[in-house]
C-alpha cells in the first residue's frame, strides 16, 4: 500500500515538471524502481519547460562556481607573485627602461631619430614616464606627449584628453592636438569599445643622442647576456 501511494506521488510530481533528482528527495527509493514507475510518464510541453529551465540554471550555478574558483586561484597567485617584488633599486629601474624602449621604442636606424614611445597601457606609460625622468634626468618641459585616436572616439575626446593628463601628470593644455585615424570596419583591435582610450606617444624633444646612447645599452645587455651568460 504504502509503495503504490509513493508510485502515485513520483507521477503526480513528474507530470508536475519535477527532475529525477528532486522526486528522489522526496520519495526515497532505488533511481531504478523510480525509473520503472515513470518510464511511460509524457510530460506536458510546460513542464518540460521547467525542467529545461532547471537545468540551465544548474549549469549556471557550476559555471560561476568555476569562475569564482578560478577568480580565487588567480588573486591568490597574483598575491604570491607582488610579495615576490621587494625595493625597486636604480639599476633594476634603468633596466626596466632600457628593455621597455628596446620592445615599444623608436629605434636608431643610423640616423637622427628623437625617443618616442608608445603605448595604450596606462602602467607602462607610468613606467617609462618615470624612468625618463628619474634615470635619463628628463626634465618634464622637453617631454611632449600625443594622442592617437580612431575617429570614432569624436565624441570622447574631451574626456580621453583628460584621462592621459591624470595618467602621466601632466597639464592638461599638453593633449589639445590629437592625431586622428580612420577607422576600419573589420578590426582585430582589442583595446576598442567603453574602455578605449587610444595610444599615447611621447616623444622627448632633441634626443637624438639619448636614443643612441639607449641603442648602445641595448646592445650591450644583449652582448653580455647572449654571449657571456647569466651570474
Amino acid at each position: 500500500m504504502l509503495k503504490l501511494k509513493e508510485k502515485e506521488k513520483a507521477i503526480k510530481l513528474r507530470k508536475s515538471g519535477f527532475s529525477y533528482s528532486e522526486i528522489l528527495k522526496e520519495i526515497p527509493v532505488a533511481k531504478s524502481t523510480l525509473s520503472l514507475w515513470l518510464r511511460n510518464v509524457g510530460l506536458a510541453k510546460k513542464q518540460k519547460q521547467r525542467l529545461t529551465e532547471k537545468k540551465l540554471a544548474a549549469m549556471k550555478r557550476g559555471w560561476e562556481a568555476c569562475r569564482k574558483k578560478r577568480l580565487m586561484i588567480t588573486e591568490i597567485i597574483k598575491g604570491n607573485a607582488r610579495a615576490e617584488i621587494n625595493k625597486i633599486s636604480k639599476r633594476e629601474l634603468w633596466l626596466m627602461g632600457v628593455m621597455l624602449y628596446w620592445a615599444e621604442g623608436h629605434k636608431e636606424r643610423g640616423k637622427s631619430s628623437n625617443v618616442c614611445f608608445t603605448n595604450s597601457d596606462p602602467q607602462m606609460i607610468k613606467l617609462f614616464l618615470r624612468w625618463l625622468q628619474k634615470i635619463c634626468k628628463i626634465s618634464k618641459e622637453h617631454i611632449f606627449c600625443e594622442i592617437y585616436l580612431h575617429e570614432t572616439a569624436t565624441e570622447k575626446a574631451r574626456e580621453i584628453r583628460k584621462y592621459w593628463s591624470e595618467i602621466t601628470d601632466f597639464p592638461l593644455i599638453q593633449f589639445q592636438k590629437i592625431r586622428w585615424k580612420k577607422n576600419k570596419i573589420n578590426t582585430k583591435r582589442k583595446n576598442i569599445g567603453e574602455n578605449y582610450r587610444g595610444l599615447l606617444r611621447i616623444t622627448v624633444r632633441k634626443s637624438a643622442n639619448l636614443n643612441r646612447k639607449i641603442t648602445g645599452w641595448i646592445e650591450g645587455i644583449c652582448k653580455k647576456v647572449l654571449r657571456c651568460g647569466v651570474v
